[in-house]
């Protein structure tokens, strides 16, 4: 059994938590996670958001890092359109240095539109500004010299591990995907299908076929005993992330998994969040090909106390199930 956590750090007024403490019980999650052989640790992040979305996202994998030792980070996904990239490297290199090599990342160009006004950078220059940010990274990473703007630039201190952090772009459109191809980098998409696209761009242009999509079905899921208990006290906070997700999306127009819910009983009925026994996970997980699954531990501001008992479950109840297999 694999398993991995992901923060956006949301933190709502219903959650009735502190920034700090939310901040410092990730940090606790982390180094958990860390202890039962967790696999990753994701983060990601937004710009003046109402609920306090992460919008630093290398500052909190610096402190995860600090205080683990074995699980990988990625950040998924950086918004490359509201970085100096020379500045960013520099940044990355230090993660790099500090994690010992355990940050990946996924680039992605940004899709707010009140983000891009928060940050003065007109939203037509997201593709532009998202290829410049992955090619001098590519080359910040290499340690060497490199042309920048009509410039000879290096950035030091050289990575800890080879090459540098991990590079591949994210989306949610054939546009997004057919570049990710064009440049030469891994994708990871939204859905299947949107994989598909960039499947058939590499192989135009004469590579490999990548195969199918790594990523699979997209839901959010929590560990309870009394399943009709956990919406009662949970169904809140997921109904919060959905319409604030769902809110960017009507801005934006973008492509996206989240869509604005009346209540939560729409939103238990759409399957996007699940609730489930630890032993019907378990059952779920012996059937599956690779049982790995992402918690979303504090999803949509669910308080600390909360997170914990759906963590604690799966410490005690479903991790035993595995241990002789």
């Amino acid at each position: 059994m694999f398993f991995g956590l992901r923060f956006d750090f949301r933190n709502p007024d219903l959650g009735g938590v502190s920034t700090a403490d939310r901040y410092a019980a990730a940090l606790e999650m982390v180094e958990w996670a860390d202890r039962l052989g967790g696999m990753t640790v994701a983060v990601s992040e937004h710009h003046g958001s109402d609920d306090g979305y992460l919008p630093s996202p290398l500052v909190m994998l610096s402190a995860m890092a600090a205080r683990t030792t074995n699980v990988r980070f990625m950040v998924a996904a950086l918004i490359t359109s509201f970085y100096d990239p020379i500045r960013l490297a520099e940044d990355l290199v230090v993660l790099d240095n500090i994690s010992r090599g355990r940050v990946d990342l996924v680039l992605g160009s940004g899709y707010v539109p009140s983000e891009f006004e928060m940050y003065g950078v007109p939203s037509s220059e997201r593709a532009a500004r998202l290829k410049e940010t992955l090619q001098t990274l590519q080359a910040a990473f290499t340690g060497e010299p490199f042309e920048y703007r009509g410039r000879t630039v290096r950035v030091t201190p050289a990575p800890d591990r080879a090459g540098g952090p991990g590079l591949m772009l994210g989306g949610s459109s054939e546009v997004a995907a057919r570049r990710a191809a064009r440049l030469g980098v891994g994708f990871i998409p939204v859905s299947a299908e949107v994989w598909e696209f960039y499947r058939d761009e590499v192989q135009q242009l004469g590579g490999a076929d990548p195969g199918e999509s790594i990523v699979g079905e997209n839901y959010t899921l929590a560990l309870f005993d009394d399943v009709e208990r956990g919406w009662e006290q949970l169904g809140p906070y997921f109904l919060h992330e959905t319409n604030a997700y769902g809110a960017w999306q009507q801005e934006s127009n973008a492509h996206a998994p989240f869509h604005v819910a009346a209540d939560v009983d729409e939103l238990r009925a759409r399957g996007t969040h699940r609730i489930v026994t630890p032993d019907e996970f378990i059952v779920e997980m012996k059937a599956a090909p690779f049982p790995f699954q992402i918690f979303h531990p504090m999803c949509g501001g669910i308080p600390p106390e909360l997170a914990w008992q759906s963590l604690r479950l799966y410490e005690h109840e479903v991790l035993p199930a595995f241990a002789a297999e």
